[in-house]
């Protein structure tokens, strides 16, 4: 058996046509390089997959015993947003028993988190990284199918994983749930308040929508928005002022169930008399409003656990392979009822 040779500064020396000790600058971010020099030399070393001697060393003579995790959401969402501090909290149940930690890190952009994600892998700060929010096409499952990357677990569906082990759930199952608890209950006009459109999980959703209104004779609305109760709170005006003869409203998370229920008792509506409300990712906001709302219900902890403990499985040699996660089943509370009679 051969040895794949390990990249040197020499080689990225070379194919920058710049020194040695320019390369030595720029790699350690030293002065006495200029900012393009700099660039073009990560550039290279980049694409040639250089990583730091120390880091070259096997992860299992050298391990860090630290996992990275990277949010490209606005603080102020992941501030009010209960999924994600559920999801933390079963990683870190799942990570202590074996005495590792989490690097967390949020970041304003995609791009930024490819910046750091590249960090991370050339100076191995971590053994391995968890995969959130994963959209198609996503430049991040390139980057880690690549040779030499860091073990990486997806959190998404395994259509848009490129072939790394993934952890996900059934959310087109969970939407035909809902919409035949409301289109049993006489809804005919039904909004979806969606989140981002090029997340993977939110394309699924909408097809599942589109597809099962279809089957059901149900009139579909959809709106795409962000997450936040500002969108939530704009959505639900906008569909309630331009389609009066919506009577139920669905919302892809918590909070913008939350902000929709305050609109609609805003515009003098009953819920669930004239508008029933069903959120996804049940919480404890769902059954402390007033009514209580109906919600998508799914123990986020145990997946939190669950993507902890097949991201050691892959550190520790398993052959990449998707694992079903439990599925979101309905609660049903009192923001849903009857469809009102016009």
């Amino acid at each position: 058996m051969t040895r794949e040779k390990r990249v040197t500064i020499t080689d990225i020396a070379e194919r920058s046509g710049v020194s040695i000790a320019a390369v030595s600058f720029a790699l350690n971010r030293r002065k006495g390089v200029s900012a393009t020099t700099r660039e073009k030399v990560l550039a290279v070393a980049e694409e040639l997959g250089w990583a730091p001697t120390t880091a070259a060393r096997s992860l299992a003579e050298a391990r860090t015993e630290t996992f990275g995790l990277i949010l490209a959401r606005a603080p102020e969402t992941l501030g009010i947003e209960s999924f994600y501090m559920r999801f933390l909290a079963g990683l870190e149940a799942e990570l202590a028993k074996r005495s590792y930690g989490l690097l967390l890190q949020v970041a304003p952009n995609r791009q930024a988190e490819l910046d750091t994600l590249i960090k991370w892998r050339n100076a191995r700060r971590v053994d391995g990284v968890l995969v959130v929010d994963v959209g198609v096409d996503d430049p991040r499952i390139e980057l880690l199918t690549r040779p030499g990357a860091l073990p990486a677990v997806v959190v998404g569906h395994p259509s848009v994983a490129g072939g790394l082990t993934s952890v996900w759930t059934d959310d087109a199952m969970s939407m035909r749930e809902m919409l035949r608890h409301l289109a049993a209950l006489g809804h005919r006009r039904i909004a979806r308040i969606a989140g981002l459109e090029h997340f993977a999980h939110t394309r699924i959703r909408d097809a599942a929508f589109r597809e099962e209104a279809r089957r059901l004779g149900v009139e579909p609305v959809l709106v795409h928005s962000d997450y936040t109760l500002a969108s939530g709170t704009q959505a639900t005006r906008d569909v309630l002022s331009t389609m009066e003869q919506t009577t139920a409203l669905t919302y892809d998370n918590d909070v913008m169930a939350v902000a929709g229920l305050g609109v609609v008792m805003e515009l003098g509506l009953r819920v669930p008399q004239d508008v029933s409300i069903v959120a996804w990712d049940d919480s404890v906001l769902c059954s402390h409003t007033y009514p209580p709302l109906t919600a998508l219900s799914h123990d986020v902890i145990a997946t939190g656990a669950h993507v902890a403990r097949r991201l050691f499985d892959v550190l520790d040699g398993a052959a990449p392979a998707a694992f079903p996660d439990s599925t979101a089943a309905l609660i049903a509370r009192g923001s849903t009822g009857p469809a009102r009679k016009d």
